[in-house]
C-alpha cells in the first residue's frame, strides 16, 4: 500500500487508556493523522469527485441552530428509542464501514466489542476484513448486516442466510453505489488495500468477470453498470429473508415511496459520507423531504457528516429516529481499539443528552423541528 515502513514507524501505537485529550468526539479526529498512515487517511477520510457532498455534509450541520429552553421537568428523562420492533439505549448506531484492518489489527472485532460496551447498535459491512459470524459473536447490542448485492443470486444468498444463522437482527441493503466514484485524495496519496484487509465474507464469491468492450463502448456504462443491480434485484432479496430489510443510500422522495410500496421496513438517508455521486445535497437536507414522502410514521435513519451528540439531536429535530456513525469510530478504533470506539460513543451519547437537557426534551420522542432556531428556512 501507499505506507512506507518509515511512515508506519512514526506513528503512535493504539492506546490502552483514554488520555485527557480525548475530551471531546472531535479530538477523535483531530489526533487520528497520528495513528493511521498518510495514504490510508486519505482513503478513509477523503470522498469522491471533488469532495463537494463530503464538505457539505459538515457545512449543513454546522448551520443548524438550536433552540434553548428553560425549567423543563426532565427527572425522568431518558435517550431510549426502538427500531424495528428492537430496543436500543440510545440512538447512536456505527454504520457499516468496510476493512477495519486498515487501522486496527482487530479491526471489526474491536469495533463490535467497543459497541457492546455502550448498548450501541452495530452494522456490519459485506465488506469487512473480519467474518460476519466471528464480529456477531463479539456483541449482544442489537447487530445489523449491510448488504451489497452480488452479481450471482447464489453469493447474494448466502450472505443472507449466513447473517440470519449469525443472529443479526435486520438486513442494510445499500442501494446508491453501484460503482465506486474515485476519492482521488487516496490516489494522489498512493493508496491501494493490502491483502490483511480484504473482504473475509466474499472468499467463496465468483471473481468479477470483467466485460469484453468494444472500442466505442463505456467501461461505465457496458461495463460496471451492465451488472448493477435494479429494482428486480431488490425485489428478490426481500423474497430471500424474513429480517427486517433497510435500504441504504436514499435521497430522493420518489425513490423513498418506491421503496415504502415494496415492502422496505426502514429507509436510511444517506449520500454514502461524500463517496457516491459527488455535489449531491447534504444527507441533512435530504432528509426532510424523505420524511415527508414516507409519512410520520416510518423509520428513518441518516447518516453522513454526524461528528456529535448535538449533530444527533439535529438530524432527530429533522426526521431521523437514529443516526449512523462512519468516520469517527474508525478514528476511535485506530486510537484506542475497542476502548475508543467505547469511549467515543460515551463521548456522542453525553452530549446527546447534553442537547436534550438544555433544550428541554425528556425523550427523543419530543425532538422535533421546533427545536431549531429558525434563522433561515431548513
Amino acid at each position: 500500500m501507499g505506507d512506507t515502513k518509515t511512515q508506519f514507524s512514526a506513528l503512535r501505537k493504539p492506546l490502552d487508556v483514554i488520555p485527557s485529550e480525548l475530551a471531546a468526539p472531535s479530538d477523535y479526529e483531530r489526533l487520528a493523522s497520528e495513528f493511521i498512515g498518510a495514504a490510508t487517511l486519505a482513503q478513509i477520510a477523503g470522498g469522491s469527485g471533488g469532495e463537494q457532498s463530503l464538505h457539505a455534509n459538515l457545512r449543513a450541520l454546522a448551520d443548524i441552530e438550536l433552540h434553548s429552553r428553560i425549567l423543563q421537568d426532565l427527572k425522568e428523562a431518558s435517550t431510549r428509542v426502538t427500531l424495528l420492533g428492537q430496543p436500543f439505549r440510545h440512538p447512536v448506531l456505527l454504520a457499516p464501514v468496510s476493512a477495519q484492518t486498515l487501522v486496527h489489527p482487530q479491526g471489526e472485532l474491536a469495533t463490535a466489542a467497543g459497541a457492546a460496551e455502550q448498548e450501541a447498535g452495530l452494522v456490519v459491512s459485506t465488506l469487512a476484513s473480519k467474518p460476519m459470524e466471528e464480529i456477531a459473536a463479539q456483541t449482544d447490542a442489537p447487530k445489523w448486516f449491510q448488504l451489497y448485492i452480488q452479481p450471482s443470486r447464489e453469493h447474494t444468498r448466502t450472505l443472507i442466510s449466513r447473517a440470519e444463522e449469525a443472529g443479526f437482527g435486520a438486513l442494510m441493503v445499500t442501494l446508491n453505489a453501484p460503482i465506486q466514484a474515485p476519492v482521488y485524495r487516496a490516489l494522489r496519496a498512493g493508496f491501494a488495500l493490502p491483502d490483511h484487509a480484504r473482504p473475509a465474507n466474499l472468499t467463496d464469491s465468483a471473481p468479477r468477470l470483467q466485460a469484453v468492450l468494444q472500442p466505442d463502448q463505456s467501461p461505465v456504462f457496458q461495463g460496471v453498470m451492465s451488472k448493477a443491480p435494479g429494482w428486480d434485484e431488490l425485489a428478490w432479496v426481500l423474497e430471500q429473508t424474513s429480517l427486517p430489510t433497510i435500504a441504504k443510500g436514499i435521497t430522493h422522495p420518489q425513490d423513498a415511496r418506491r421503496l415504502v410500496d415494496m415492502g422496505i421496513d426502514c429507509i436510511a438517508v444517506s449520500n454514502h459520507g461524500g463517496r457516491a455521486l459527488d455535489a449531491m445535497p447534504a444527507s441533512i437536507h435530504s432528509l426532510p423531504e424523505i420524511r415527508e414522502a414516507v409519512g410520520d410514521d416510518f423509520p428513518l435513519l441518516m447518516d453522513g457528516g454526524i461528528r456529535s451528540g448535538y449533530d444527533v439531536f439535529k438530524a432527530i429535530a429533522m426526521g431521523a429516529d437514529a443516526v449512523m456513525i462512519g468516520r469517527l469510530q474508525i478514528y476511535a478504533l485506530a486510537i484506542a481499539g475497542h476502548l475508543g470506539v467505547a469511549h467515543l460513543i460515551k463521548l456522542v451519547r453525553d452530549e446527546l443528552e447534553f442537547a436534550m437537557a438544555l433544550s428541554g426534551c425528556a425523550s427523543i420522542e419530543n425532538i422535533g423541528r421546533e427545536c431549531l432556531f429558525a434563522r433561515t428556512s431548513l
